[in-house]
């Protein structure tokens, strides 16, 4: 391991799905969105906007109605059985970040995903931990969208649940046979 701050930061991040139930001061929400407006975008055109859920209340019924629309889904892709599980989506974090961007706009999720992980490494250099959920997206296809008050021209492509972390993930291992070089 480095004893350099930014790579032991990647190392150290991990997807986190359980978390106290402890509030995030406000002002470190907004320092991990700067670090996500620090990202590069295409042309430096930075259309990403941020709409943020602190309402416990809200966060919660959010997740069945997002549920209902991905049940098949889920149990697909991830084998989870959602009536044994009361939150499944947000896994009780205490802060929601939506990240919206124009709709049709092609370079729109490089710029998102830029954004996001910026954002998640800030939020581990501050003692958070996150989880980007893409199953947030979900949302704009029920009754429960207008919570956030986005633009009918816009669309939510993630969410990044952030919080203090109730547990501690292992590594998986990574693939090392991906690289060549020319």
């Amino acid at each position: 391991m480095t004893t350099n701050e930014t790579l032991k930061t990647i190392y150290q991040r991990r997807a986190v799905r359980k978390y106290k139930d402890q509030p995030v001061d406000r002002s470190l929400i907004e320092q991990i969105i700067d670090a996500g407006r620090m990202a590069p975008s295409a042309m430096n055109r930075q259309l990403w906007k941020f709409y943020v859920l602190t309402d416990k209340k809200q966060i919660s019924e959010l997740s069945p109605t997002i549920v209902k629309v991905a049940n098949k889904v889920l149990s697909w892709a991830h084998g989870i059985d959602s009536s044994k599980t009361t939150d499944i989506i947000f896994h009780n974090a205490p802060v929601v970040i939506f990240i919206t961007a124009p709709k049709k706009n092609d370079w729109a999720s490089l710029d998102i995903g830029m954004c996001s992980q910026n954002m998640m490494l800030a939020a581990r250099s501050l003692g958070l931990d996150t989880c980007p959920i893409g199953f947030a997206k979900l949302l704009q296809k029920t009754d429960k969208i207008s919570i956030l008050g986005m633009s009918s021209s816009e669309e939510i492509k993630l969410a990044i649940i952030v919080g203090y972390g109730d547990e501690d993930p292992p590594v998986h291992e990574r693939k090392k046979d991906n690289l060549k070089y020319l």
